[in-house]
């Protein structure tokens, strides 16, 4: 299998010293991938270019003025955890032009997945407002996009990371063409993804939260992908499949509590490609979200990228799994799977 990659080498240009969200996110990503001899074997694309007609598929013209107003006078922050430099709009523009570009190269067939490692992350931003490191919501705008330029319906949205995507959920929320899951540690950051957080108007029921609890581990993780999402994406037959890949969730993150291992990750990244089988020809495409143990970060994007190009590859885990018990969360899938009516 042919996958496609992309990264936005202008990340650099977007760096606060001491921020948890760094420049060095990518750059161990890059040498894992070399290191590993993944590098070579992957699919390279260059970013497309892109204008603020393609950012205003899914961000307001106000916030694009503010934003643009707000980097005159870099370096400030947005809000307290999400910074902007002078080189952080080219940056993200640049990262949304990465995930475009292997998002066209899956859709014209050129590549049998993607994954875009992109920086900075774009789950949290909504249409209207940067938050949580966020400055353009990524996956959202790739969505809109590959909407309007190849005329696909149905998008489904998967968040794995350990922070409920909000600004995603945000866009998608009355939209009964986009089908949004976000399996998170809750109660945590934003505070949102909450169980009953399934949609409004037409929208109802295209939104699928699963709320875990902090120490859930990777049996959890996975028992929530087979029995609950899996059926979700299968009923609703998406086209292509979106990954907000967010590595937070492994046991060594600073940021989380999930306890997931490298081959945890792994497993998720098989079942993703089970549904994209049957329901979209394999078009599976990845974005970076969080992640910020460097090594675990970089393990976990090297196994993601070596589940894509092969499904049944040996996954390597020098990290091995979380020295902490899990915890049980059947009850909670099973009071899940009767609100989404999943049997």
């Amino acid at each position: 299998m042919t996958t496609a990659f992309a990264w936005n080498a202008t990340h650099t240009a977007h760096a606060e010293t001491g921020h948890v969200e760094r420049p060095e996110r990518l750059e161990a990503i890059r040498e894992r991938l070399t290191t590993a001899q993944l590098w070579d074997r992957l699919a390279l694309q260059q970013p497309l270019p892109i204008d603020w007609e393609i950012i205003r598929l899914v961000h307001r013209r106000t916030y694009i003025e503010r934003l643009q107003q707000a980097v005159a006078h870099a370096p400030l922050r947005l809000d307290v955890d999400t910074y902007l430099q002078p080189g952080s709009l080219e940056a993200a523009l640049e990262a949304v032009g990465a995930l475009l570009a292997v998002t066209q190269a899956v859709l014209e067939r050129r590549a049998s997945n993607g994954f875009a490692a992109v920086r900075p992350p774009g789950h949290h931003a909504t249409p209207d407002r940067a938050m949580g490191f966020c400055l353009f919501s990524n996956v959202a705008i790739a969505t809109r996009w590959v909407q309007q330029t190849f005329g696909v319906e149905r998008v489904a949205i998967v968040d794995f990371d350990v922070h409920h995507g909000n600004g995603t959920q945000e866009v998608f929320y009355e939209d009964p063409n986009v089908l949004f899951l976000s399996v998170h540690q809750f109660p945590h950051y934003p505070g949102t993804g909450r169980a009953e957080e399934i949609g409004t108007g037409r929208g109802r029921g295209t939104t699928v939260n699963v709320p875990l609890p902090a120490y859930t581990g990777d049996e959890g993780y996975l028992e929530a992908f087979r029995r609950l999402l899996g059926p979700v994406v299968r009923r609703f037959r998406p086209e292509v499949i979106f990954l907000s890949a967010g590595y937070d969730a492994h046991w060594r993150d600073p940021l989380g509590s999930m306890q997931l291992s490298v081959t945890g990750y792994a497993a998720l990244v098989y079942e993703l490609m089970e549904w994209a089988d049957a329901c979209c020809d394999g078009r599976l495409v990845a974005a970076l979200e969080g992640g910020y143990d460097l090594e675990a970060l970089a393990a976990c994007v090297e196994a993601t990228l070596v589940r894509l190009q092969d499904p049944l590859a040996p996954i390597a885990d020098a990290l091995g799994p979380s020295p902490h018990e899990a915890v049980d969360v059947r009850d909670l899938l099973y009071e899940l799977r009767l609100l989404h009516h999943v049997a």
